[in-house]
């Protein structure tokens, strides 16, 4: 059964370059993702007056060169915040303002960020599928948060949710996260709860026993971040997809 989200290459928040001033998460990486017809994946923060911003981290320090948190600033002033080293001036998008980009013209896997508490996740959730609701054309969306993923099917959403995993062995990764929380999220423990359709591993990790069962019981697995063709072609003897930067996976 086709898969549309599975059947190209996914290009890490959109098609981006930096040294050509194509920032990621911005209009213009998806703008070239889509002249290339890959798929994209993108990122969702929370704003201060609880928009989705397609956005990657939690504070604005890297890709605007602001201080402060996402979750602190009203979307009407995110939207006319220049990207680091945009040679067009990009600003980040309200995920709204992303949809009608993408129009349906390729696959979309979006990334639900972490968010600091229950009150933000709900809002986050409730406002992404709202967004989706109406959207016509290939779209999955995937957390790291078990929660985020409950709280989506909560809010209405009902298309496929994926579940983003790695061996949580890389401290600078989880912080401070306890032991007993990462041998549940290893362990994809919370699948009764959250009933995840299919995995977004990182690339080391794909031979986890719990990732290699739930890919043998029919799950699909996508696998990232690829920057390599010699990466590309080991994740896909583990992986059904690869979510890629840096190279031209459909070169040869």
């Amino acid at each position: 059964m086709a898969n549309p989200p599975f059947d190209r290459p996914i290009a890490h928040r959109g098609l981006h370059d930096k040294g050509r001033g194509i920032i990621e998460n911005s209009h213009s990486a998806f703008a070239a993702a889509i002249e290339r017809g890959f798929g994209i994946e993108c990122d969702l923060q929370l704003s201060a007056d609880g928009e989705a911003i397609v956005f990657h981290d939690n504070n604005l320090e890297r890709l605007v060169g602001r201080t402060g948190l996402v979750r602190s600033r009203l979307s009407d002033e995110l939207i006319v915040t220049p990207l680091t080293g945009s040679s067009t001036a990009d600003c980040p998008q309200t995920f709204e303002q992303m949809l009608a980009q993408i129009a349906g013209a390729v696959p979309l896997v979006v990334e639900v960020k972490h968010q600091a508490n229950a009150i933000d996740t709900d809002a986050l959730a409730s406002r992404v599928a709202e967004c989706v609701r109406g959207y016509q054309g290939p779209l999955v969306v995937k957390s790291f948060d078990p929660h985020m993923l409950i709280a989506l099917r909560n809010a209405g959403y009902s298309g496929l949710l994926g579940i983003i995993t790695y061996g949580y062995d890389k401290p600078e990764w989880y912080g401070d996260m306890p032991a007993r929380t990462r041998f549940v999220l290893r362990h994809l423990l919370h699948y009764p709860r959250s009933r995840f359709n299919f995995i977004s591993c990182e690339r080391s990790a794909l031979g986890l026993p719990a990732v290699r069962l739930f890919k043998a019981l029919g799950f699909r697995v996508m696998s990232w971040t690829i920057r390599s063709r010699g990466e590309a072609a080991e994740a896909r003897q583990h992986a059904d997809q690869i979510v890629f930067e840096g190279f031209d996976p459909d070169a040869r």
